[in-house]
């Protein structure tokens, strides 16, 4: 018997590929098949009889001790590989919010259950996709016997859209922890990523105690004055005194003013440029990113004071199209169009957009259009059509600066320690082309202005609360 087992592991020895294959392939099996794979602790052990192995090359007539080590270590492994919880074992179920904004932390609870008898140490891991940042979706959990964990964390998503979560992935251990198993159970869930949703109940609490200033927003005064009161109000700093309710003053022993509606049922159409003007990036969100927040925004404020808001999107062609309607709850229909409209590296076409918007909407409105300007083609072509609308609408360009151009104006970036005259010349002639085109916008932002149309030159990043004021000044002035 000895005899037959030297001669089986000299002729293994003596054929390593096929030594490989016959370790290989169980292996193998066990990953393709039942997605068991062995675990460090493991390899840890195995270096045992891998050490003993190395005693046969001094002394080989201790074969056969080497051999009964190895197979021992073998049994033990065998026996453990049956071992690891069954994925019938397990039921997971994920706890979320279906809606979610953009940017903002999102709660997720994750609950898994074990109907097994013994004690069993996991870790979870939830299916997010790519574009969701979190640093506790993966979490270590000890479960009992027969009971049931829970794993909260949270995420940001960094792009809008629609996504969709499969499932969720455990990884669990053997008894004696020689071998590790992925399970993945299914927990469908849809995901639908908005816009910055939650800066409008900022806006809501911020308006009911005064303070919408925090917000960067100011209180524009009326010219004239309007007929229709609207409702009683604590007195601020920017309130003119002629407003002030006397008597309701001398009744609450606290200054109050009284608050005129403005002019309702105005409408404000949106027309957001998704071409590739606005495939830029500004911070952590992109340049459209931006422009929809702030739509969003100033969406909800029209659409509480009484107006009505409609959208087109367009790139190369109109993307979508909502039609002005009033009610806080249409803001819902502005969401659904536009929380799945990414840029596009295609020319936008600005002729097809008016031209739809001069089709589906009549009515006298508060244009706002927001796109950017980079060339002279560019320019002269939204020019054009804004000034064309001067005399049907009212027009507003709101043009979105570059991060990148403008802080080219100020220096150049020069690469190395000790630069040369070529580096410095050509620091100088970025700086020097930067100035150029940045002073050239501005012209032909200004020239905008001299043709009548209301223009608004902001960054990405801050442009919610200037195009708000605008709004707010342009209800104030009755320009519409």
């Amino acid at each position: 018997m000895m005899d037959w087992i030297t001669t089986t592991f000299n002729f293994l020895v003596e054929r390593p590929i096929l030594l490989m294959g016959l370790v290989a392939a169980p292996l193998l099996v066990l990953a393709t098949i039942w997605r068991i794979y062995p675990s460090r602790k493991m390899v840890y052990w195995a270096m045992i009889p891998s050490v003993a192995s190395c005693v046969v090359i001094v002394r080989p007539d201790m074969v056969p001790e080497v051999l009964l080590l190895d197979g021992l270590f073998v049994l033990i492994a065998l026996a453990d590989v049956f071992t690891p919880p069954r994925p019938s074992e397990f039921v997971a179920v994920r706890t979320t919010g279906k809606t979610v904004s953009q940017g903002k932390p999102h709660e997720v609870e994750l609950e898994v259950a074990w109907s097994g008898r013994r004690q069993i140490d996991i870790e979870i891991h939830d299916d997010l996709p790519a574009e969701f940042v979190t640093s506790g979706g993966r979490v270590r959990l000890m479960l009992k016997g027969r009971s049931r964990g829970r794993l909260h964390y949270r995420f940001r998503a960094m792009r809008r859209g629609l996504f969709q979560l499969h499932c969720v992935h455990l990884l669990v251990r053997s008894r004696f922890g020689m071998w590790c198993r992925f399970i993945q159970l299914e927990a469908p869930c849809t995901i639908h990523v908005y816009p910055d949703m939650k800066q409008l109940g900022q806006y809501e609490l911020m308006a009911r105690t005064n303070r919408l200033s925090l917000l960067g927003l100011r209180r524009s005064r009326r010219i004239g004055t309007e007929n229709e009161f609207e409702r009683l109000r604590d007195y601020t700093v920017d309130d003119d005194y002629r407003r002030v309710d006397w008597r309701a003053t001398a009744r609450r022993q606290q200054l109050t003013v009284r608050d005129y509606q403005a002019n309702q049922n105005q409408q404000v159409i949106f027309m957001i440029d998704c071409g590739r003007l606005m495939t830029g990036q500004s911070g952590q969100l992109g340049v459209l990113d931006h422009a929809l927040n702030s739509m969003l925004m100033l969406a909800w404020i029209a659409l509480s004071r009484g107006d009505s808001a409609g959208l087109v999107l367009f790139s190369n062609r109109v993307l979508g199209f909502v039609p002005p309607r009033t009610g806080t709850r249409h803001v819902n229909q502005l969401l659904h169009a536009s929380f799945d409209q990414f840029a596009q590296y295609t020319e936008s076409r600005y002729d097809r957009a008016f031209l739809y918007l001069d089709q589906k909407v009549r009515k006298r409105s508060l244009v706002i259009l927001v796109t950017n300007v980079i060339d002279q083609i560019n320019a002269a072509i939204v020019k054009e059509y804004l000034v064309i609308q001067a005399g049907k609408h009212l027009p507003l360009g709101v043009f979105l600066r570059d991060h990148d151009l403008y802080d080219r104006t100020v220096s150049a970036p020069v690469q190395g320690a000790r630069p040369g005259a070529s580096e410095i010349n050509v620091s100088l002639s970025i700086q020097s082309v930067a100035t150029e085109m940045a002073a050239w916008r501005e012209q032909a932002i200004a020239d905008l202005s001299r043709k009548g149309v209301l223009t608004l030159d902001a960054w990405p990043d801050e442009l919610t609360a200037p195009m708000v004021n605008q709004y707010l000044e342009i209800k104030a002035r009755g320009l519409l």
